[in-house]
């Protein structure tokens, strides 16, 4: 990402004996050019989860488990999307869920 384009970030990648693939600001993301990161995709995903995104629970097993939540019922969607394109049968709905 751009944003991380400095001489700070660079320094602090170089002292740990990193190389990183840093876009210059004005220029595309060398890993990102054509697609999300897979993080900021589930985050995205999980910001349609209202209930996530204003969490005022203190314990952190709540808050674990509305995480735990929302990442099942993502998967559980992506997994019916899928099966309705691969998977055929006579009484099948007309529309797609």
């Amino acid at each position: 990402d751009a944003g991380y384009d400095s001489d700070k970030t660079r320094a602090v990648l170089n002292e740990r004996g990193l190389h990183g693939r840093i876009a210059h600001k004005g220029e595309k993301a060398p890993i990102q050019a054509s697609q999300r990161w897979h993080v900021e995709r589930t985050h995205a995903w999980q910001n349609a989860f209202h209930r996530l995104a204003r969490c005022y629970e203190r314990r952190t097993t709540v808050i674990d488990a509305f995480f735990d939540l929302a990442d099942t019922i993502t998967t559980v969607r992506s997994l019916i999307r899928q099966a309705w394109t691969t998977h055929r049968w006579d009484e099948r709905p007309n529309r797609r869920p």
